[in-house]
């Protein structure tokens, strides 16, 4: 609420946190009532539902420009004022650990480094034929048209590979994104929610995403 931009809204998606985060949320509602919402979904029902119904919500209330991040300080507020000077020229701002200039945490072990490394540079990328260097980036910028010729209700994905599918949905139907560099902060509270079972399902997930979306081109779009 500090950046200076007009008609900035905030919309916090709670996904039925057990952490008290729903609470919070909601006493910034009452200090700030023109500025900050909430949506509190009954049940954990995964980050993908989660997002797409804050797309939504975002969207049904007008919203021209559509900034998602996460809510742990990974992602800085500070880079959002230059993600959107270069929305002018695209579709879809990436904030990005994998272009020149991007870092990620020095507090990761060398293990979690090559894993989103691999993930990121390699495996999805190659299976995809993505151009997008981050193509796990939580941290986007997007028009109001670029998430409505998406056609939201294509999106399957509702764990962690949902950015991956939003990625190659993004690109197989020809829109342009650009990446900036991001700092990557870890997490200040809590730990990953990244078990080797959420891992494995990323990895098959992926080939999925390939398989149901491959056939489609720019003339696909929402209209």
């Amino acid at each position: 609420m500090e950046l200076p931009l007009d008609d900035l809204d905030i919309l916090i998606v709670d996904d039925d946190s057990p952490d008290g985060t729903g609470q919070l949320a909601d006493r910034l509602t009452v200090e700030h009532p023109e500025r900050v919402q909430v949506l509190h979904r009954e049940k954990k029902r995964g980050l993908g539902s989660a997002y797409l119904e804050g797309f939504s919500r975002a969207l049904e209330a007008g919203a021209k420009v559509i900034i998602q991040m996460d809510a742990d300080f990974s992602h800085a507020p500070r880079y959002i004022p230059g993600m959107l000077a270069t929305l002018r020229n695209c579709d879809v701002v990436v904030g990005s650990r994998y272009v020149p200039g991007g870092r990620l945490d020095e507090h990761w072990g060398w293990g979690r480094r090559m894993l989103s490394k691999f993930a990121n540079t390699a495996y999805a990328r190659l299976i995809l034929r993505l151009h997008v260097q981050d193509v796990t980036a939580g941290f986007k910028i997007w028009k109001k048209e670029t998430l409505l010729g998406i056609d939201l209700r294509r999106v399957n994905s509702n764990g962690y590979v949902f950015q991956v599918e939003m990625a190659y949905l993004t690109e197989r139907l020809g829109y342009r994104a650009l990446e900036l560099p991001i700092y990557f902060e870890d997490r200040r509270i809590g730990r990953s929610k990244m078990s080797l079972s959420v891992k494995f399902e990323a990895a098959w997930r992926t080939l999925q995403v390939f398989q149901q979306h491959g056939n489609l081109t720019p003339t696909d779009r929402k209209r």
